[in-house]
Parts: C-alpha cells; structure tokens; sequence
C-alpha cells in the first residue's frame, strides 16, 4: 500500500491556472506520479499580472504540512513561491521536521507581469537557510544574480554564479538562460559530483511562458520521486518545457500558459 510515487509542491496558488501550484500539479500529473500541495500564499492572477496575494497563517501551513505527511509516502518535494521572510522560516522549519524525500527549490522572486513575489528581506533567509536544504536549485538569470550578489552576462558568470550557489549548500545547481537575448536559450548545470554541462534548445518567439519555472522544477521533482537521477531528471524536465513552449495553446491575453500535455503527444508512453 501507498506505493505509488508521491510528490508534494508548497508554493502558492494561480487562479489563472498558468503558473504555481496549478502549474505543478498538472506538470506532475503529466509524469505520472501523484502530487499533492501545501499552499503558502493565494494570489488573484491571471496571465496579464498578479493583482493581489495573501500569505497563509503559519498554523494553517504547519496542518497542511502535518497532514501530508501524516498520511502520503512523499518521494520527493519542491518549493515555489514563498512570499516573504517569514514564511520561508515556517516553510523550513517543516522541511526539516519531516522526510519528504530530495528536495528542488525554485526561488521564484518575480512574476512574468513583473510583479514581485519574494519580499527583499526574503532573500537572505533563503540563501542561508532554504539552499542548504535543496538537492537542486533552479534560479533563472535574475534569480541568480540576486542570491549570487554578481551580474551575470557570459557563460563564465553563469559558471562562477553555480559555484557560488554551491557553496551555500545546494548539493546541485541549474541555472536557466531563458532570459537572454540570444537564438539558443542555453541552461548551465554543476552537479554535485563537479560535472558541469549545458543544455540548449531554439528560442521560441512567443510570449506564451507563463508558469516555465514552476514546470522545469515539477517536471524535475516527478523524475526524482520515480527514483531516477538528478542528470536524468534534469534533462527529462528540460525536454518537457521545450515541448510546453514550442506547441503553444492560445489561452489569456498576456503572458499565456504552456502546454503542459505537449511532451506526452510527441513522445507517446513517457
């Protein structure tokens, strides 16, 4: 019993269904594990903004935590939109008070409309105590410029950038490219045993990426929840958002959502 591979998104809600937990859940969904969430903040958005969010009690998230792991066999968990400094602590503090298997943090820190969804004071909190807990960071450029301290313009920034994130604690790093401005969105990744690779794909000309990190870092938790390594992982969730993006649904009037069951109409079984 309860052997079916489980998986746990703590983020925030999307009421547009683009980005956040919904984006989680369905991407997880699509790799064949079964997802359940701890929600930390409720935003009101949709694909042209966020218009407004409210974090959650710190005893509704530490009963939600409780009841997950009271009951579900989690294999493998990532954290998404944590809202400000003190709910990074409650969410830490559960992290460590249950095993819910390797853990991928996706620092998200603004929304595709631009507006901020990690308080300043966050960021410091996250650095010192979220990453050291992480088997996988997953920061876009800004991102990574923001926990890194250091501009970020070259491949050897994007390389000093994924050491620098390594000594904090993070025993793997990926940091994306998508916010370039080349024809190849180049990705850097430095695993833990010092292997370092990069992953490109064609830039798609679309505005339709609403939710892109919220799916990397689902796509990537499922892989590792079904026992597979982190390289694997890493590579399966890139491929999947590739797909996401480049077979576009026509959804909202601003930053539309991906396709999130693209990937299993152009590889059948997977």
């Amino acid at each position: 019993m309860n052997s079916f591979p489980q998986t746990l998104t703590i983020a925030g809600t999307d009421s547009g269904g683009g980005a956040g937990v919904m984006a989680d859940l369905k991407t997880m969904q699509e790799r064949h594990v079964f997802s359940a969430a701890v929600i930390v903040a409720v935003t009101a958005q949709n694909t042209l903004g966020v218009q407004d969010f409210a974090a959650l009690p710190k005893k509704l998230i530490d009963e939600q935590f409780a009841s997950v792991a009271g009951d579900l066999a989690i294999k493998a968990c990532k954290t998404g939109m944590l809202a400000d400094a003190e709910h990074v602590e409650i969410v830490v503090e559960n992290l460590k008070k249950y095993d819910l298997g390797p853990l991928i943090v996706d620092p998200v820190m603004i929304a595709k409309g631009g507006a901020a969804l990690l308080a300043d004071d966050a960021i410091d909190v996250v650095k010192r105590d979220l990453l050291p807990l992480a088997t996988v960071v997953t920061p876009n450029l800004p991102e990574a410029e923001r926990l890194t301290d250091m501009t970020i313009k070259a491949p050897e920034d994007m390389q000093k950038a994924g050491k620098i994130l390594r000594v904090t604690g993070a025993k793997n790093v990926m940091i994306k490219g998508g916010h370039g401005d080349t024809d190849k969105v180049t990705d850097y990744v430095l695993l833990e045993n010092g292997k370092e690779f990069w992953l490109s794909a064609s830039r798609v000309d679309t505005v339709r990426t609403h939710g892109t990190g919220d799916t990397l870092s689902s796509a990537m938790t499922a892989e590792i929840a079904k026992g597979n390594d982190v390289e694997s992982s890493i590579r399966v969730a890139k491929d999947f958002v590739e797909a996401a993006i480049r077979n576009t649904i026509q959804v909202g009037h601003g930053h539309g959502p991906l396709n999130h069951w693209a990937y299993g109409e152009e590889h059948p079984g997977n």
